[in-house]
């Protein structure tokens, strides 16, 4: 009995054969374009302002508007994922992106270039929570960290590949080249997705719409006050009012939730151990990340002096190491306790953030020290990110689709939050203060890390 039921787990998680390398690269694909959409306009975002007669405080909204429908959206796009097939879902997500970058590409205005970007951001939340959902069934928990980890590579590379791609295309054709170039790479995607990802079989189940509408309302409504908080947009008892509403919409989707039978996402789920850890942990690490790749350019730029494409060479280290180490990460968990990396990670997190605070405090302009900073700041969280990611699948919330969503949102939450605390710190306190905020940041991840005790195996 044990032999028959060995043979088939063996054959779904070799990713060395010929299919299931096609699935994993297709997969990958998915997850490296969904992350270059995110940031590719970042860099020319001053001649997207310009051309369309806007103020540069105005165009951000082209940047915003991505990022606020993606977070917002992930959870729903999890579920829809369950409900009508994972591979379905990506399919109908990339003919969505694909016409959303014609869309931006022809944008005569800024609002039809936020409903663009918008509805590219919709079409991007489909991909975590169905990508990781359908690594973790395809290859199973033997092959679990290695696979984690080559998610965690290709949002790596994307992080690494978006803004320098914007600004090389953006430069001698124009942004709108930059939307026109990922048209084709996302119709071979959909041509990919069908010929070459098998599919899964959906498991229906019935929405509970109070939770669904209350949860997203709550979550975007957040990440709407924190990122309009920096920038002066909104008087700050607007912003009080937002995050007050959006705190209401969570609470009340606590509520109503515990008394459903069929909750969009089960609160008790949310809490437990393992999810938590790994929900947290993500935050942290993409908190430090999101806080260092604003301010490091910055202080490049400013306080040194140095030309603009001589700083995004050195942070350009950041996202090239957590590429590079996240295979190797992804195999040293398998080969160890998962949890020890994930706080070897955040510890080194700690230790290199509060390091950058102390050497920018003392105007230290070696480029070498801030690049082996950079280097150790990218392999924290590159030690982080692959645990953490393998920890939200293996834990009994993350076998639905809405809760791997969730932990997705946690992760851009956290990005998004650490660029608030730039914007908010900056100008305003000392470096030793903008990165010590991100070293304990990485310290409440390091605690939480310690909470509770393992529940069974999913």
């Amino acid at each position: 009995m044990a032999k028959t039921t060995a043979r088939p787990a063996v054959h779904r998680t070799s990713a060395t054969a010929g299919p299931g390398r096609r699935v994993l690269l297709t997969l990958l694909a998915v997850t490296l374009l969904g992350t270059v959409s995110n940031n590719v306009i970042n860099v020319p975002l001053r001649d997207i302002s310009r051309e369309l007669g806007v103020p540069l405080s105005a165009g951000v909204l082209a940047v915003a508007s991505f990022v606020l429908v993606l977070a917002a959206t992930m959870p729903l796009m999890g579920w829809v994922g369950d409900r009508f097939g994972r591979r379905r879902t990506l399919i109908v997500a990339q003919v969505l992106l694909l016409a959303g970058m014609v869309g931006a590409a022809l944008a005569p205005s800024l609002p039809v270039l936020a409903a663009s970007r918008a509805l590219q951001g919709l079409a991007c939340a489909a991909a975590p929570p169905c990508v990781m959902g359908m690594l973790a069934s395809v290859y199973g928990p033997a092959r679990r960290n290695r696979t984690m980890g080559a998610w965690a590579a290709a949002n790596g590379i994307g992080q690494a590949l978006g803004p320098p791609l914007g600004g090389l295309v953006a430069g001698p054709w124009g942004w709108r080249a930059i939307f026109w170039l990922l048209v084709p790479v996302s119709a071979l995607l959909v041509v990919a997705l069908v010929w070459l990802v098998p599919a899964e079989r959906a498991r229906p189940r019935r929405l509970h719409w109070p939770g669904t509408v209350a949860f997203t309302t709550g979550i975007a409504l957040l990440m709407a006050a924190a990122a309009l908080a920096p920038g002066g947009v909104l008087p700050w008892w607007w912003l009080g009012a937002l995050g007050l509403v959006g705190v209401g919409g969570l609470i009340v989707f606590v509520l109503v939730s515990r008394r459903a039978a069929e909750p969009f996402v089960p609160p008790a789920l949310l809490v437990e151990p393992r999810f938590l850890r790994s929900g947290v942990a993500a935050c942290a690490q993409m908190f430090c990340l999101g806080a260092t790749l604003v301010a490091m350019p910055l202080y490049v730029t400013g306080a040194l002096g140095l030309p603009t494409a001589l700083a995004g060479v050195l942070v350009f280290a950041l996202p090239a190491t957590m590429a590079v180490l996240a295979t190797v990460v992804g195999r040293l968990s398998e080969r160890t306790r998962p949890r020890w990396v994930l706080r070897g990670g955040l510890g080194t997190l700690v230790a290199a953030e509060l390091g950058l605070g102390v050497y920018v405090t003392a105007q230290g302009g070696d480029l070498v020290v801030l690049c082996i900073l950079l280097v150790a700041i990218g392999a924290g969280v590159a030690l982080v990110q692959t645990p953490a990611a393998a920890g939200a699948t293996r834990s009994a919330a993350g076998q639905a689709g809405a809760a791997l969503g969730l932990f997705n949102t946690l992760r851009f939450g956290g990005a998004t939050l650490g660029t608030v605390w730039v914007g908010l710190s900056y100008t305003h306190a000392p470096p030793l203060v903008l990165f010590g905020g991100a070293a304990a940041f990485a310290l409440a991840g390091l605690l939480v890390s310690f909470a509770g005790r393992d529940p069974a195996p999913v």
